[in-house]
């Protein structure tokens, strides 16, 4: 379950720093030759790997990287600093292309790994550098090269953070597209939803985004084929979050019938994969604004019996939802840091 994040930047490696004519000039030193020291080296771009991003979201706002460039050499042949390098952080798994040519130029794999995409120019050789026993005295310094400048398209295949799982018209559709930019189909009936939907949850750079996944509605039988089948169950395997959405305002069957659609959802995903009912999980209530109280205290009952978090919420009043996002936000956080001490 993926879609591509793709983005545009322009880097810029620093120029490097032009070297210095200069001659020592010290008593009691005649002709003390020309002592003109090298410019610095431009300091280069890099992308550096980063475990904690999941998203291309934080180079939308900031989309241009030049490094610094080195400093001139001076006399004394004192060689000029080079500049210093600068490192943007992208996700794991991130295709770096050179958008002129379309030609694919790596791929970050690992934490921490930086691949350089712009070098920085070379600096210019000083005056110290062209004496000759016929030419003691040269007044002649190399400038400084032009770093290296191109513009990059990064694309990056996103996987779910969190999975919306829940019976067909639980409200899943009408949730993603509320807080996130998806736009998927939505509509009274059920099996709207055909094929995963992703969204990204952004709310401004300061704050780091999420994926989230609508899936197909699940029924009973699901992990045997039923409905939709097994296809796209298998997606689930990969979110760090479940979101089990229950619709509060159903009125079929009998009012407490909302743990037994929770009891359905479980079920399926104990006999898919046993171990996804270790994930992190919430419960959440759907459509609060029509909710059936007996419905309410059932789904809130179940959820307390597996000492799960409960939340209620309305896409359609968006009550509800800045709670939901919240939550969301510090599982993720707890489950990365999971990860991270798993990986030590």
């Amino acid at each position: 379950m993926v879609f591509i994040d793709e983005v545009l930047i322009l880097v810029a490696g620093g120029r490097g720093g032009n070297g210095c004519v200069a001659f020592r000039r010290e008593k009691f030193v005649p002709r003390g030759g020309p002592s003109g020291g090298d410019g610095g080296h431009g300091g280069s771009v890099g992308l550096l790997g980063d475990r904690n991003l999941n998203t291309l979201q934080h180079l939308r706002y900031k989309s241009r990287f030049q490094a610094e460039r080195g400093r001139h050499g001076e006399g004394s042949n004192r060689t000029g600093r080079s500049g210093e390098p600068i490192d943007v952080t992208v996700p794991l798994g991130t295709l770096v292309y050179d958008d002129e040519t379309d030609e694919l130029l790596g791929e970050v794999l690992t934490a921490g790994e930086r691949f350089e995409v712009a070098r920085g120019g070379r600096g210019g050789r000083g005056n110290a550098h062209f004496a000759t026993p016929t030419h003691r005295a040269p007044r002649i310094a190399q400038s400084g090269e032009e770093g290296e400048e191109r513009t990059l398209r990064l694309e990056l295949k996103l996987l779910a953070d969190v999975g919306l799982v829940g019976l067909p018209n639980a409200g899943k559709s009408t949730l993603i597209s509320t807080i996130s930019a998806a736009r998927p189909k939505v509509a009274d009936y059920p099996f709207t939803t055909l094929v995963p939907q992703l969204g990204v949850v952004a709310e401004g750079p300061l704050v780091d985004p999420f994926v989230v996944a609508d899936l197909p509605g699940l029924i009973a039988g699901a992990a045997q084929g039923a409905g939709l089948g097994f296809q796209f169950l298998r997606h689930v395997e990969r979110c760090r979050v479940l979101v089990h959405l229950v619709d509060l305002s159903s009125d079929d069957g009998e009012p407490g019938d909302a743990e037994a659609d929770l009891k359905t959802l479980e079920q399926e995903l104990m006999e898919f994969k046993p171990d996804l009912l270790e994930r992190s999980r919430l419960i959440v209530g759907s459509k609060k604004d029509a909710a059936l109280e007996p419905r309410r205290e059932a789904l809130r009952r179940a959820a307390e019996a597996r000492s799960l978090p409960y939340l209620e919420i309305s896409s359609a009043t968006h009550e509800g939802l800045d709670e939901l996002r919240a939550a969301l936000r510090e599982r993720l956080r707890a489950a990365r840091e999971a990860e991270a001490e798993d990986d030590a």
